[in-house]
């Protein structure tokens, strides 16, 4: 684990049913990211995407209610097609980093490293790790009281991806 997470991680590992630089690379193109991105029944609109280490992706999820959230990640290391870490933000509409619309206690940065490592035999294992960072002790806490809804939210998302790789093969 990097220096730089605070507290406990939320760790999720998905077996992929598609081979690791397609899997990257849908992690890695903004028009593959806003088909499969985010909780199910929200559409994805890319603000701005500068994949590299020091670039973001600058996003909107809307509900078919009409709600609106910002978000946004900012990437700090890119190893094609084996690993990816970034910070995940809410944010505004111009890109500056916010409180969650829903909470005040929800970190304003987590940081996560999603791993893709090869099976050799067409399958690709994912793993996902997030935790805090330079958050508040109560900030720490409040997140890993999410831990079962966060899993939930990214089971949707992972579902979604999934989904999007099957139809890509």
């Amino acid at each position: 684990m990097s220096s730089q997470a605070q507290g406990k991680e939320l760790i999720i590992t998905r077996e992929l049913q598609a081979p690791r630089e397609l899997v990257f690379k849908v992690w890695s193109e903004a028009e593959h990211l806003k088909q499969w991105w985010g909780p199910k029944g929200f559409e994805i609109h890319v603000q701005e995407m500068d994949f590299r280490p020091g670039g973001y992706f600058h996003y909107s999820m809307n509900a078919a209610d009409g709600g609106q959230m910002w978000g946004k990640f900012l990437y700090k290391e890119i190893q094609a097609p084996e690993r990816i870490v970034w910070h995940n933000c809410f944010s505004d509409e111009t890109g500056n980093i916010v409180r969650a619309p829903f909470s005040n206690l929800i970190p304003l940065e987590i940081r996560n490293e999603v791993t893709f490592t090869d099976n050799n035999n067409g399958t690709t294992t994912m793993i996902i790790r997030g935790g805090p960072f330079n958050a508040t002790e109560e900030e720490r806490s409040f997140y890993e009281g999410m831990f079962e809804s966060m899993e939930q939210g990214f089971g949707g998302t992972f579902d979604q991806l999934e989904q999007y790789l099957a139809e890509r093969k």
